[in-house]
């Protein structure tokens, strides 16, 4: 090049009219997450909501923010990206709902080495589609494109959502005590975390993603793990306002062991009982091919198990019909009892293909 020739951003690496013809392009999904409170117009420095609208008289505000780890690099390797949006928003919102709180705006950030519309415009449907489960407005976000900080068709996502919860309907685990039922939602999938493990697994053993999986022949392995997280804001929202839950838990990264400890107080030990509910194929599957131990699948995965709710004993049948009614699968999987705080989870010989019966503990 030589030392009279112009320079412009465009020739850095960033096209600012792709990134203008992506906002013109998302502009109607925001639009169709409109509710109560939010507009969901894009375009402006920040985005407005009016809290009185949503009909809240004496709220607090509950923040999350998330991402979908290195699901997204099975997304980006076998061009994936319709769902992981929805994966976004549901780690997001999920970990609302189990403060009390409903989602009602979301923001996301997109990042990538080079802008390729296609791709982003479908990732952002699926953010759209997972704010519309989630019953919440998507007023904004940022898409930034950036040389150099990105390999060639890799980008990176953040997601960020604000709830509000009457002050005193708000989920602190207070009222979890000793004889609590413990009721665990069905999980639809991995979700959203283990998959550095699961990732390994397809390495070393050679997966072929794009085959039958060899526990359903009518679904591609790939599918079966890219399936987006489950939102159960809808369905445990009306509960949750009923006092009918004393404590949620969102099971994430950490799994049953170290997730459901979060929401106790001291006192308090949660016991789970694997054989309460039948293991996933999928689970079963990623145990077999890793030869990993139940102790380990317990804090790794969710083993079939996405969200965890604790409930007086005489609250848990109805509670189960009402969530049911809502399309929920619901098991009864454990109690509390007194003891330090903490969760163990044990099983049988036949429990996910242990060899003896077993017991895993973590205290937290």
């Amino acid at each position: 090049m030589s030392d009279d020739t112009s320079y412009s951003y465009a020739r850095a690496g960033v096209d600012i009219a792709a990134g203008n013809a992506l906002v013109r392009a998302i502009a109607p999904l925001a639009k169709a997450t409109r509710r109560p409170g939010a507009d969901a117009e894009l375009g402006g420095f920040g985005g407005f909501f009016d809290l009185r609208a949503a009909g809240y008289s004496d709220p607090l505000l509950v923040a999350a923010n998330d991402g979908v780890g290195t699901k997204l690099k099975l997304a980006i390797d076998h061009d994936w990206h319709d769902g992981v949006g929805i994966d976004l928003v549901a780690m997001c919102a999920n970990d609302l709902i189990v403060q009390g709180a409903e989602p009602l705006f979301f923001l996301d950030y997109y990042a990538t080495g080079k802008l390729e519309s296609g791709i982003a415009e479908r990732v952002i449907a699926g953010i759209a589609q997972g704010c519309r489960i989630a019953g919440c407005a998507l007023i904004g976000g940022e898409t930034a494109e950036m040389p150099g900080m990105y390999a060639p068709g890799d980008y990176d996502l953040a997601g960020f959502c604000v709830g509000a919860v009457e002050r005193a309907q708000a989920l602190t685990g207070s009222r979890v005590a000793p004889g609590n039922v413990l009721l665990g939602l069905a999980s639809s999938g991995v979700h959203s975390n283990g998959f550095s493990l699961v990732r390994r697994l397809a390495a070393d053993k050679g997966w072929r993603l794009d085959r039958p999986a060899l526990f359903d022949n009518e679904l591609l392995l790939i599918d079966a793990l890219m399936a987006p997280t489950r939102i159960y804001v809808k369905s445990l929202l009306p509960v949750v306002r009923a006092g009918r839950i004393n404590a949620l838990a969102h099971i994430t990264g950490g799994g049953l062991l170290e997730n459901i400890p979060r929401v106790l107080p001291e006192g308090s030990h949660a016991v789970i009982d694997a054989d309460a509910w039948a293991q996933p194929r999928l689970m079963a599957f990623l145990q077999a091919q890793g030869h990993i131990e139940p102790e380990e699948m317990a804090r790794t995965f969710n083993c079939g198990i996405g969200m965890v709710l604790a409930v007086a004993a005489e609250e848990a049948d109805a509670v189960s019909a009402a969530l049911t009614e809502a399309g929920e699968t619901v098991h009864r999987i454990g109690h509390v009892e007194a003891g330090d705080k903490g969760c163990t989870v044990r099983g049988s010989a036949e429990a996910w293909s242990a060899q003896a019966a077993w017991t895993a503990t973590h205290l937290g």
